[in-house]
C-alpha cells in the first residue's frame, strides 16, 4: 500500500468536501404549495431563509380558517423545499461518501458528524 498516494487521495477528498459544503452554503432551494400561494426558500443546509404568502391565501370573511390553511400551506411548502435540499445534498455529498467507502482501508465507515454518511 502506497501511503503517499493514500494521503494525496485523502487530501483531494478533503478539498472536494470543502467545495461541496461551500456549494451547499451558497445554494437556495424553493418549495411551493397551494399552486404557488406559499413559497419557502431554504438554504442548501436546510435552514429556512424566507417565506412568502400570497394575499390571495387569506379569506377576510373566515380568518380562523384562513390561518389554519396558511399554516398547512407553509408546512407543505417547507416539506417540498426539504425534499429539494435532500436531493441537492445527495447530489453534492453522495459521491464523496461513495469515495470514502471504496478508497480507504477498512471500507470506510461513513463520515462522523454528517447525516447520511
Amino acid at each position: 500500500m502506497d501511503m503517499q498516494a493514500l494521503l494525496q487521495q485523502a487530501q483531494a477528498m478533503q478539498q472536494q468536501l470543502v467545495q461541496a459544503q461551500q456549494q451547499l452554503d451558497d445554494a437556495q432551494v424553493e418549495g411551493t404549495s397551494g399552486g404557488g400561494l406559499v413559497k419557502v426558500t431554504v438554504s442548501g443546509r436546510g435552514s429556512v431563509e424566507d417565506i412568502t404568502i400570497d394575499p390571495k391565501a387569506i379569506d377576510p370573511d373566515d380568518l380562523a380558517d384562513s390561518a389554519q390553511t396558511i399554516a398547512d400551506l407553509v408546512l407543505a411548502a417547507i416539506r417540498d423545499a426539504e425534499t429539494g435540499v435532500e436531493e441537492l445534498q445527495q447530489e453534492k455529498m453522495g459521491p464523496l461518501a461513495e469515495g470514502l467507502g471504496g478508497g480507504l482501508p477498512g471500507g470506510g465507515g461513513g463520515m462522523p458528524g454528517l447525516p447520511g454518511f
